[in-house]
């Protein structure tokens, strides 16, 4: 497996897919013909779809030259994978020719260029972790350091931009861009006399500000991606207030939470173009549940029943983002998963020494789910949600 601190990247919402991945795709091919008299690129299936609510364009057009760049949208043509985009070079004799994947949580695959990194991990699931750990007497956060020494370093960077991130969307208010009319109510929903308890409402109004941000274009951290990015954060914010954690707790936290988002992105897929909603709010929701496992002292087997159960539950979600923004429904599910997250903590303990699903085995499920829903049920935002939903 990969560095876990791929999981975690640092930039502008509202989509790692649609806006991180097309960015790096797009400074690649800069790099490849950076004297390309005009750049074409066309956007296949996801990208095509939801490409125009998501900034795809504008992103691409603000790394190749606003007047040299034309983007096509092609929602006929099927490529490998759903997020594909051909990049063409266009010369006054001549033209090149590209195509790169987006696959999720902002990374690449490029078509012909072999993939030369190679892995940090030689574990490929949660099982052969578990047993390194157990024989090794490791935590997953000193497994991670183990394999990764310099990782502190950067879940320090992470932690304070997931900080600010929440800071910063608590003082916002006013409509989100993208013309649905949605409000920021982050700052509203903290300063609220709710009659549920200062605990889901603090929990809550940390996700709405994180996602919140994400849907304006700020930076944010994906966690695994932009779209469930406010999950994580959320939940390890109102555990270090609340219970005083230091900061070196919940970096351990975050390499615990990388180890098991870098297991699904393995071994399924993190990406909601791809697998649903189910691979980007149910892996951020057990990525929460096992960093709040983690700081709650639970053991390695009830931490792993803790991301199993968050997986579980999310099975089938579909995504179907209203107008191809990462608003509707996007924003109340990062703070719904954020608040599941510590029930499945609260219930581990007991239930953990009876449970009979694996976390690799939901994974390979979650997967195959994914696989099987319906193209209109994986952001292309034609199905459920999106479908019916009617603007006032």
């Amino acid at each position: 497996m990969r560095s876990v601190k791929e999981i975690y990247k640092i930039g502008y919402g509202p989509s790692s897919s649609h806006t991180i991945g097309p960015t790096a795709a797009a400074q690649y091919f800069m790099r490849v013909y950076p004297d390309a008299e005009r750049y074409v690129v066309t956007l296949f299936g996801s990208l095509a779809y939801t490409g125009k609510g998501h900034g795809t364009d504008k992103t691409l057009k603000k790394v190749l030259g606003e007047g040299k760049t034309e983007v096509v949208f092609d929602k006929i043509t099927q490529k490998g994978h759903p997020n594909a985009m051909v990049f063409s070079a266009v010369y006054p004799t001549s033209g090149k020719t590209c195509e790169i994947w987006s696959v999720g949580g902002g990374d690449i695959k490029i078509a012909g260029v072999e993939d030369t990194s190679s892995d940090v991990y030689s574990e490929k699931n949660f099982e052969q972790i578990k047993a390194r750990c157990i024989s090794g007497n490791l935590s997953l956060s000193d497994y991670v350091r183990l394999h990764e020494p310099d990782a502190c370093d950067h879940m320090k960077n992470v932690w304070e931009v997931m900080k600010a991130a929440i800071r910063e969307g608590l003082t916002k208010t006013g409509e989100l861009p993208g013309g649905l009319k949605v409000l920021r109510r982050a700052k509203e929903l903290i300063s609220s006399d709710s009659s549920r308890s200062d605990t889901e409402k603090r929990i809550a109004a940390y996700a709405f500000a994180v996602a919140e941000q994400n849907a304006a274009g700020e930076m944010v951290v994906t966690a695994p991606t932009c779209g469930s990015c406010g999950v994580l954060p959320a939940t390890l914010y109102y555990f270090q207030n609340a219970f005083d954690c230091p900061n070196e707790e919940i970096y351990n936290a975050l390499m615990c939470a990388g180890v098991i988002g870098n297991v699904i992105k393995h071994n399924a897929s993190i990406s909601g173009a791809e697998c649903g909603c189910q691979a980007e709010i149910g892996s951020a929701c057990a990525m929460a549940a096992a960093a709040i496992a983690y700081l709650e002292g639970l053991k390695l087997n009830e931490i792993e029943y803790c991301a199993e159960m968050a997986i579980e539950h999310h099975l089938g979600l579909t995504c179907d983002p209203v107008g191809g923004l990462v608003q509707i429904p996007c924003i109340e599910r990062n703070a719904l998963a954020a608040m599941q997250a510590f029930n499945f903590v609260s219930i581990a303990p007991t239930l953990a020494k009876s449970r009979k699903v694996d976390f690799d085995t939901i994974v390979l499920t979650m997967y195959e789910t994914g696989c099987d829903l319906a193209n209109k049920y994986r952001e292309t935002s034609i199905g459920g949600l999106a479908k019916h939903f009617k603007p006032n």
